[in-house]
């Protein structure tokens, strides 16, 4: 198995994109810390209407160790204590997977600065401050790696102005991170998903996927599993000399648009 005995974070490890990965890397051996604001998976209106087992428990089926930490990742004190509480159950970290993220749809002259806060605080604020504790530890491993979900939207304009903006800066954070921790032996990347089969779709219309679906050149969407399974080789020794890449897992959206 890939990881086997390696502690992962995934934080938004409840639902969607996270929950994928956490299995994955569960499957691969393994014990991933599940951070999220809540347990209980979300069911969505078109995706994931019969998800309803808690990550930690898919985890444990694969033989490995599960743990769930409440976490608001925009809170310091929260992200604090979710690395203290997975250093003192497992002894350490080694890899740390920066999923958790909101999506509040407006435009420039409706968006109000608290929905603006809000975004901004989970989807960067967070890897910025999840990083920052966590780095010691990761420093200590001897497979020390963190990887980024950004998305195909902070790559270009959509999704309002507060999404693509913090999605990007994920990015380039990814970027210095590999620059300033290389020395380190610890690798940072980035993947940006395009279209995946989760319940953060739901404040679609059946028209907007539509859309998406023939943006896709490729004859499906993609699942929590696909980005699972490329978290997995990020996190692995296969992937010891790649550091400060960003990875498109959008099933050729953006390659169409070239």
């Amino acid at each position: 198995m890939k990881l086997n005995g390696r502690t992962a974070v995934v934080t938004g490890g409840s639902s969607g994109i996270g929950r994928g990965i956490a299995i994955e890397m569960a499957r691969e051996g393994a014990n991933v810390v599940v951070a999220d604001a809540r347990e209980q998976p979300k069911q969505g209106k078109y995706y994931a209407q019969e998800v309803s087992t808690p990550t930690v428990a898919e985890i444990e089926s694969c033989g490995t160790e599960g743990l769930f930490v409440q976490t608001d990742v925009a809170d310091e004190n929260q992200v604090r204590q979710l690395i203290e509480r997975t250093v003192k159950r497992f002894g350490g970290i080694d890899i740390l997977v920066n999923n958790a993220g909101i999506h509040i749809p407006c435009e420039i002259e409706s968006l109000s600065m608290d929905d603006w806060d809000r975004v901004t605080g989970v989807n960067y604020r967070g890897t910025v401050m999840t990083c920052r504790y966590a780095v010691s530890h990761l420093q200590a491993s001897p497979a020390g790696r963190i990887i980024n979900i950004s998305s195909i939207q902070g790559l270009a304009g959509g999704g309002g102005p507060a999404y693509p903006g913090a999605k990007a800066a994920v990015v380039n954070l990814t970027r210095d991170l590999a620059v300033q921790l290389g020395k380190h032996g610890i690798t940072a990347n980035s993947i940006c998903p395009g279209f995946i089969e989760t319940a953060i779709q739901d404040y679609l219309t059946p028209e907007d996927i539509e859309l998406c679906r023939q943006k896709t050149p490729l004859p499906r969407f993609g699942k929590p599993a696909d980005i699972g399974r490329a978290c997995v080789f990020l996190a692995s020794d296969d992937a010891e000399w790649i550091t400060g890449s960003n990875l498109i897992i959008d099933g050729g959206w953006v390659a169409s648009l070239a």
